[in-house]
């Protein structure tokens, strides 16, 4: 998939894991060592990419990317599992990430309203996010895109010497058209 754009604007397409598993394993491990929008401590290796990838194509979720007009990868997004049992299939955790260069320039925006697009389509009725109650940026962008607080966990991590809130953020669809059990 891609979006046609003028040539210096980044335009959306779909990753590989063989075109850009290195680019999103550098913009994830900027964030772990630098922010946190990930609760984890350690760089991830390439072999997290390939397993990443593996679950990400064995359940069809998508790998988004925005690229500028040389390819190089600016941001990526996706969702996964909100939980695994069957009454949550029409419910996904999706995640946003821009490499440090490029935020505060709209991409994380072009990104979410991708994954919201696509979240129709796949005939989803909830979008997830679950933000650092201190990345006033994210919750921003979630509020402007009609996403609404709907919960929030007190010092449930603990990352750069402080504890840290998590903050649930969901958006309804009108989809599943025919929702159903099993």
């Amino acid at each position: 998939m891609s979006t046609p754009t003028a040539a210096h604007e980044p335009r959306l397409i779909d990753c590989t894991e063989a075109d850009h598993a290195a680019a999103i394993l550098d913009i994830l491990n900027e964030a772990i060592l630098h922010s946190t929008a990930l609760y984890d401590y350690a760089p991830r290796s390439p072999q997290a990419m390939a397993s990443w990838f593996a679950t990400k194509r064995a359940n069809g979720f998508p790998v988004i990317g925005a690229v500028d007009g040389a390819g190089r990868l600016l941001g990526f997004a996706s969702w996964g599992s909100f939980r695994a049992f069957p009454a949550y299939k029409y419910t996904a955790e999706h995640s946003v990430y821009v490499h440090a260069s490029q935020r505060g320039r709209g991409l994380g925006r072009l990104l979410l309203n991708e994954l919201i697009r696509r979240a129709r389509l796949a005939q989803l009725h909830v979008l997830i996010g679950c933000i650092d109650a201190s990345n006033s940026a994210s919750i921003q962008l979630h509020e402007r895109l009609g996403f609404v607080h709907c919960g929030s966990f007190s010092q449930v991590g603990f990352k750069f010497g402080r504890w840290l809130d998590a903050a649930f953020y969901q958006l309804t669809l009108e989809t599943p058209h025919q929702p159903c059990d099993g």
